[in-house]
């Protein structure tokens, strides 16, 4: 049976403006705001349950990341599956990847690697991780040997999050596609008929063919046999992927398509969006500097960054603010933190006194400021120990005893 295809709600016909979310683009309801709920049920995903997060919790003997607690990882496809294969001892490994358009990340870029790193110490399972270059040169016209270049720019802040190099396999779509990764392309590519691609992508006539054919690149990590020198030719290896919501239709795609060529469907977990500087309007853009806080920015430019274009619910005026308090809702002080405060404790007492109007505009945005300055000079300094020898470390195709 199909993936379930996103529905046509009855406020598009009644002219409501409609939240759009594909792996390109995202915007918002009239609000410009992100509707989860609806999402979840447009694109057919489960919501990840307090039941699943304890459960997660118990298998593995340790506390749940902060993305799972705080709802921000909120749904999911077949989580409970990979739960039961491990708690069975039967083998999965994780996918998760990254389009090097920029020269360094932004922090919503590293979101999914950091909730990655946490799954991969947790379960103590092997990872690989696309460079999509391809997609980048094909979609931004991005020179092909500078998509290149960008890949190992962007791999070495990745390297940077602390993965385990004996289990993690880096690889870049420019010098790894071949082989039994190319054979699995074109099994999957075979399944996928046009209309069925503009259904999911909404490509046009207009659009290259690279564009039309790359989801099938996309999709074959999903497969354990595309990478021999880890899992050998088994197909029995469940996937894992941790990606934003806004990856889904690949991977609807290729849930549709594995059975069909004797693969296992790969299961997910999703996170929200990392909220732009200016607001929730949808993501933030690597090509507007001031939208995004960046893992190289200076402390002085983080400061300056937050405190000008961090969009705030607080009140108006000091007497407004007292009287009514800040609508937490809006608020991108309070989102950022509740992505990297890591003390609960502390981050629910900001909470209380900055939705109370006890704790002004100026007092949330320097706790922020405290926060993001010593996590980018952490990331920094960890950047720095990151050689070229390392990420050919990370990037060679050399036999990985994982499972």
């Amino acid at each position: 049976m199909a993936e379930e295809q996103p529905k046509v709600e009855a406020a598009q016909e009644a002219g409501e403006q409609e939240q759009v979310i594909d792996p390109w683009s995202v915007s918002g309801g009239a609000d410009g705001r992100i509707d989860y709920n609806k999402l979840l049920e447009q694109f057919g995903c489960s919501k990840l349950t307090d039941d699943l997060v304890a459960r997660v919790e118990k298998l593995t003997g340790k506390p749940a990341h902060p993305f799972l607690k705080r709802g921000i990882f909120f749904a999911h496809r077949d989580l409970q599956e990979i739960l039961d294969c491990y708690e069975k001892g039967i083998p999965f490994y994780l996918y998760t990847g990254r389009g090097p358009s920029s020269e360094a990340l932004h922090l919503g870029h590293l979101v999914p690697f950091m909730f990655t790193k946490y799954l991969q110490d947790a379960f103590g399972v092997p990872l690989v991780i696309q460079l999509t270059d391809d997609e980048k040169s094909l979609w931004r016209g991005i020179d092909i040997d500078e998509a290149r270049r960008l890949a190992r720019e962007n791999a070495k802040d990745i390297i940077a999050c602390g993965f385990d190099v004996s289990k993690t396999f880096i690889f870049s779509d420019f010098e790894y596609v071949g082989g039994a990764f190319y054979r699995n392309i074109i099994r999957i590519q075979r399944c996928v008929t046009m209309n069925q691609v503009r259904g999911i992508f909404g490509f046009s006539m207009e659009d290259n063919i690279g564009k039309i054919a790359f989801p099938a690149v996309q999709a074959a990590p999903s497969f354990p046999d595309c990478f021999p020198h880890m899992f050998g030719t088994r197909k029995d290896i469940r996937c894992l992927i941790p990606c934003a919501i806004d990856q889904d239709p690949y991977f609807r795609m290729t849930r549709d398509v594995a059975p069909r060529i004797g693969h296992q469907k790969p299961a997910l977990i999703e996170s929200k969006f990392f909220p732009a500087l200016q607001g929730e309007s949808g993501k933030m853009s690597a090509s507007d500097t001031n939208s995004a806080i960046f893992v190289n920015d200076t402390p002085a430019q983080i400061k300056d960054k937050i405190n000008k274009y961090a969009f705030s619910g607080g009140g108006a005026t000091v007497e407004e603010h007292r009287s009514k308090g800040a609508n937490l809702a809006v608020d991108v002080p309070w989102k950022y933190l509740n992505f990297f405060m890591e003390d609960d404790a502390k981050l629910a007492r900001i909470g209380e006194e900055y939705g109370s109007g006890r704790m002004l505009t100026g007092e949330i945005k320097k706790e922020l400021i405290t926060v993001l300055t010593d996590m980018v000079s952490r990331h920094q300094r960890a950047r720095a120990q990151v050689t070229e020898e390392v990420v050919d470390a990370f990037m060679a195709v050399r036999p990985m005893h994982v499972v």
